[in-house]
């Protein structure tokens, strides 16, 4: 018998704030986390804005001696795994921990080591290369920190699927809950990407805005003027236990995660496969895994990045899911207001998911300023609007054509 999966705790690292109430509260009012870039000179750059995670200090989360041992990708995961456990009440060390582990993700990894060390060789040489530069570019260290610092023996690993991956990571730990193999997981994705090499290579693909005059204007989903996506940072983290798990213990539980469905367009590097097709199958697999009828959904969180193509076969998916239920969900892409975190993003849009079920709100989708014919869907535009939120969804696609849905609902006994 297939084991229920639980949600009892969230953590975010968001350029909308630090933690889960600031996060919130910047979805709920509408406001834009993204401005000029600051990590780095732009001058010789197209694209000079971002949304970065302001006012992160690693030490008020880890001792500084592991923190300098830490890309700064890690050091998001961590930061968000210490908020997600005490936001759960759940201490690792009161638990069988040989039954507990972590499934996490990063569709880049430390490339702000990476380019660091890079430097080093160019101007130094190679014998002055840092003999952690290794451990802390792989993208499998920031599930390795997370079992480390918390002391967590169970199923470990790591998921990198581009911007699908902290959907994957959350349904592979979703089902390794349900199935038996653990009773609960740290799950979620971190990225920290916002470095000269990364901008350089996203804007010579022509993927990003070059709105940079109006940075908080930049991320538009849906939006005829769309012209790229912004690049984002942070990480969200959620702790998934049994229900019996969690009742045995007697920990709040926030949200029931019933669905999971992952596809390939199997059809290009970059671009969705024609009318999102995968996209559609990635939402049918995961409505029939939760056993919900489309016309049960509430809410649509999109992948909606900003993108010309992206956006447009986004809706024609949905349509084709949902039929005539299409016209009355609600969808909203939250990286109108967040930028497009990557590897974390899906991560901190299940986020916004549950708390869209337990306040009652529906996140908005910001800069919806000129109506696109293509895109005709209520997208919750400009303001955040009260609703009851029983069911919702949450798509993830990625480069290589990687997709992920999610399905999450209200929590019944």
């Amino acid at each position: 018998m297939q084991r229920r999966v639980v949600i009892t705790g969230m953590g975010a690292v968001t350029p909308l704030g630090l933690g889960l109430d600031q996060f919130w509260e910047g979805l709920a009012a509408g406001r834009s986390g993204v401005g000029p870039i600051t990590l780095f000179d732009t001058a010789r750059h197209d694209c000079r804005i971002a949304a970065e995670v302001r006012g992160f200090v690693p030490t008020d989360f880890l001792d500084r001696k592991e923190a300098r041992r830490m890309d700064r990708y890690t050091q998001f995961a961590v930061a968000g795994t210490r908020m997600a456990l005490e936001h759960a009440g759940l201490d690792p060390a009161r638990v069988d921990t040989s039954r507990m582990g972590a499934i996490f993700g990063t569709g880049i990894g430390g490339i702000q080591t990476l380019s660091d060390q890079f430097q080093i060789l160019y101007e130094k040489g190679p014998s002055r290369i840092s003999p952690f530069f290794i451990p802390m570019f792989i993208p499998n260290m920031a599930a390795g920190q997370i079992a480390m610092q918390f002391g967590l023996k169970g199923f470990n690993e790591t998921v990198v699927t581009a911007c699908a991956t902290a959907n994957n990571a959350i349904g592979d730990a979703f089902k390794a809950i349900q199935w038996g193999m653990a009773d609960a997981m740290i799950t979620g994705g971190s990225e920290a990407a916002i470095v000269p090499l990364a901008v350089a290579g996203f804007s010579s693909m022509k993927a990003l805005s070059e709105r940079n005059d109006e940075p908080e204007k930049a991320s538009r989903p849906f939006d005829a003027g769309r012209d790229g996506f912004v690049m984002g940072e942070g990480s969200g983290v959620l702790v998934l236990e049994s229900l019996e798990h969690a009742l045995a213990r007697g920990a709040d539980i926030l949200a029931e995660i019933v669905g999971y469905g992952c596809t390939a367009d199997a059809h290009h590097l970059t671009e969705p496969a024609p009318e999102g097709e995968g996209a559609a199958r990635a939402m049918r697999v995961a409505l029939e895994d939760a056993g919900i009828a489309p016309g049960e959904v509430d809410y649509i969180n999109a992948h909606g990045t900003s993108t010309p193509k992206g956006d447009r076969f986004e809706t024609t998916a949905i349509k084709n899911v949902f039929g005539d239920h299409a016209r009355r969900l609600a969808v909203s892409s939250t990286k109108s207001m967040t930028g497009h975190l990557l590897g974390a993003a899906g991560a901190v849009e299940m986020i916004a998911c549950i708390q869209a079920i337990r306040h009652g709100v529906l996140p908005p989708t910001i800069n919806q300023d000129t109506p696109d014919p293509e895109c005709d869907l209520d997208y919750v535009p400009n303001r955040a609007r009260p609703a009851r939120v029983r069911v919702a969804l949450s798509n993830a696609f990625g480069f290589g054509g990687q997709n992920a849905s999610l399905v999450v609902r209200a929590f019944e006994e």
